[in-house]
């Protein structure tokens, strides 16, 4: 099993989350026999070149072909195999979304979709390839669990756990190459258990994937400022952790839900969804890409330009306290 340590995460960082997903079904290979890892014709861009020639029975390139990439999967399910199946994040989401409904979802087959490039860090190949609607696609699937890991660190920890874990899962692959580090030591990882990383009074920042490391930023900037601002790294989206909801609810004054997702359908609408039905619950401010189909650009540009980064972050929220005050 790798080990989580400060200088394996500044390797892994370096790697991104493609890489590290690689390297993470590596070492799970070496001890699940039963494991098979699928590509839609996408194995290096997987990070999964070392896999397949250290295991080349326990890999299947199935082409360009997500729908019946899926249905393989399932029928590898039923016959024992613990499948990991990966393609793009629009591609596996939505090209492929009947077949998960129906042989995932509503079979409960034990395959983990695994979207790369979740999000826009596929830059300049623009919305065909962007992942901006992918986790509301897969939540609104029943039996369907959906986890978004913060950093490198935490896609060892989810491909981990995944490979434990007994059922439909879409696993959303958020950042690109020179992920910043969240975690440089062990910790405890537990699907659907959030994890609070910074204490706060005023406001608790409710974050998945690659908008952790942001909004830890974006609380040290606020408390800069005076405001006290927790973080949650809330990396599974479905079944959401509502104990960590309640507990923020209760101890903040405003929730803000970070995500490089539609601000449709994802974390935010998850938390919403959730609060809607408490008595009394604080309100919320949901961050995250706005409900159109932009223009391409530099990963790093577009979350400066969706506001998805430290500073603009804290902005926003304090431009929302202050109006909130009027």
């Amino acid at each position: 099993m790798l080990e989580i340590n400060a200088s394996n995460a500044r390797q892994w960082s370096r790697l991104g989350s493609r890489g590290m997903f690689g390297q993470a079904v590596l070492s799970v290979g070496e001890r699940y026999p039963d494991l098979m890892v699928m590509s839609a014709d996408l194995g290096n861009s997987s990070g999964l070149d070392r896999f397949k020639k250290t295991y080349p029975e326990q890999f299947l390139n199935v082409g360009i072909a997500e729908q019946n990439m899926i249905g393989m999967a399932a029928g590898l399910a039923k016959e024992g195999y613990n499948v990991f199946a990966t393609s793009f994040a629009p591609f596996i989401s939505m090209r492929a979304a009947e077949q998960i409904r129906m042989n995932l979802g509503y079979m409960e087959m034990n395959v983990k979709a695994v979207a790369i490039g979740s999000g826009v860090s596929m830059a300049f190949l623009g919305n065909s390839h962007y992942g901006i609607e992918d986790a509301a696609v897969m939540r609104a699937i029943p039996n369907m669990t959906v986890v978004c890991p913060a950093d490198c660190a935490e896609i060892v920890k989810t491909v981990e756990a995944a490979a434990q874990f007994k059922g439909p899962m879409y696993i959303r692959l958020t950042g690109a190459v020179n992920n910043p580090p969240i975690y440089t030591e062990d910790y405890d990882f537990q699907i659907g258990r959030a994890i609070t990383l910074h204490e706060g009074s005023d406001v608790t920042i409710v974050a998945t994937g690659s908008m952790v490391y942001e909004s830890l930023g974006a609380a040290k900037l606020l408390e800069e400022q005076g405001i006290a601002a927790g973080v949650i790294n809330m990396h599974t989206i479905k079944p959401l952790d509502t104990a960590a909801v309640d507990t923020a609810c209760a101890q903040s004054g405003l929730i803000v839900t970070v995500e490089e997702h539609s601000i449709v359908g994802g974390l935010g609408s998850a938390v919403a969804e959730y609060k809607a039905a408490l008595r009394k619950a604080p309100p919320q401010l949901i961050i995250g890409l706005p409900d159109r189909f932009d223009k391409a650009g530099e990963y790093r540009y577009l979350l400066e330009k969706h506001g998805l980064v430290a500073q603009k972050i804290a902005e926003r929220i304090r431009e929302f306290m202050d109006e909130s005050k009027d």
